[in-house]
């Protein structure tokens, strides 16, 4: 038997939170003797190709390197996207049959076409729910009309729902999801990543955040200011940030840390592979991690959290959504309110005058990841509960 994890929001095996999130989805069901097949269905160029990474098969079905000049083609590849795709299920299914397809997606058609493809290969459809699902659907009365239509559709054409938050466990509830299509799977890490000794990637020690650099969500300006507060009196630390930005906010980035004079201590990182996160996370002095306070925020759980926690190094939250359900100031990790430089500053200054003590609460932090947020132990509740769907 197998699952097949397929969704347009996340490529592989290099990508992002949500592609980090499928590596843990997989190597915990491979680890629970379930096959795993990834496919990225977006069509995307310069295409990964098909291959197997740790035991994991992945695919891109659309498969092109080259953008075609011509229109018609270009719409020709993407229709045979489709067609490659129902050929790669009826292999799979075929070898070992197909007990559940995670789907990962935003846009209504791939998930009509995963119900499809669901119920041509007799398999349950799980919706992956880690962020509001109404989200990008506020801006007119119709816009949120279209919302709601296309959120009653999904939800009703699916067997189950992996939610990432309590929140979003209670608003399917309270908007007519049925209980037992609703489980929750809280932020999932792999904490043996973190535990490869690898050379430290930065001269100086540092203080790190790794994420969306964004100053509207993740709120990165509060940590930039937050250190300006500090830096004169730690001159041999650095603030180290990576992650990914448009044009713009990184633009909005420079000009902040050049307003605060302070470029001489700030690392601004460019994309960085899955293994070279690790290392600079792995030797942080200090790692943060920064968010807005918003309804997006409560909806969904950072695991870039998670694994800051899997690296046992101090680590200083912000007091948003789940966070404190899991993390309690100064036991497993260092916490602060949302939006203050002010605060996070104080907080900053705290752990590097008390390093001994943050080094231990760091340790407790680790504990989570082998527990709570440990991709195996989630892994056999995950499939337990496609095997309780009728």
């Amino acid at each position: 038997m197998s699952i097949v994890i397929f969704g347009d929001i996340f490529t592989f095996p290099e990508g992002d939170a949500a592609t980090n999130r499928v590596h843990t989805y997989a190597k915990g069901f491979i680890e629970n003797g379930i096959k795993v097949h990834v496919i990225c269905f977006e069509s995307l160029y310069n295409s990964a190709g098909n291959g197997q990474i740790n035991e994991i098969a992945f695919y891109h079905p659309f498969g092109q390197i080259d953008r075609s000049k011509y229109f018609l083609v270009r719409q020709y590849k993407k229709i045979l996207k489709y067609l490659n795709t129902i050929k790669l299920f009826s292999h799979i299914n075929k070898e070992e049959k197909i007990i559940a397809i995670n789907i990962c997606t935003n846009l209504l058609l791939t998930h009509l076409f995963s119900w499809f493809l669901a119920k041509l290969y007799n398999s349950k459809l799980i919706i992956e729910a880690n962020e509001h699902p109404l989200r990008y659907f506020q801006n007119s009365a119709l816009d949120k009309r279209l919302g709601v239509t296309k959120f009653r559709i999904e939800t009703y054409l699916c067997d189950g729902m992996f939610c990432i938050s309590h929140f979003l466990i209670e608003f399917y509830k309270n908007n007519g999801v049925k209980d037992h299509k609703l489980f929750l799977v809280p932020s999932t890490v792999d904490p043996e990543r973190f535990s490869v000794i690898s050379k430290n990637p930065n001269g100086k020690r540092y203080i790190s955040y790794f994420g969306s650099l964004t100053f509207k969500r993740d709120s990165v300006d509060t940590l930039i200011k937050a250190f300006a507060q500090i830096s004169s009196y730690h001159n041999e630390i650095q603030l180290v940030l990576g992650g990914f930005c448009s044009e713009t906010e990184r633009k909005q980035i420079v000009d902040l840390i050049e307003e605060l004079n302070i470029q001489n201590q700030v690392k601004l990182l460019g994309y960085l592979k899955r293994e070279e996160i690790i290392a600079y996370i792995s030797h942080a002095h200090i790692l943060v991690m920064v968010r807005s306070n918003n309804q997006e925020s409560s909806a969904s759980f950072p695991s870039k959290l998670s694994e800051f926690l899997a690296s046992s190094k101090p680590v200083i939250t912000v007091n948003v959504g789940e966070i404190p359900l899991y993390i309690s100031d100064g036991v497993n990790a260092f916490m602060v309110e949302p939006e203050s430089a002010t605060a996070l500053a104080e907080k900053l200054e705290y752990v590097l005058s008390n390093y001994e003590i943050a080094k231990q609460v760091g340790q407790k932090g680790k504990k989570l990841t082998d527990t709570v947020f440990n991709y195996n132990f989630q892994a056999k509740r995950m499939f337990e509960f496609i095997s309780s769907l009728k």
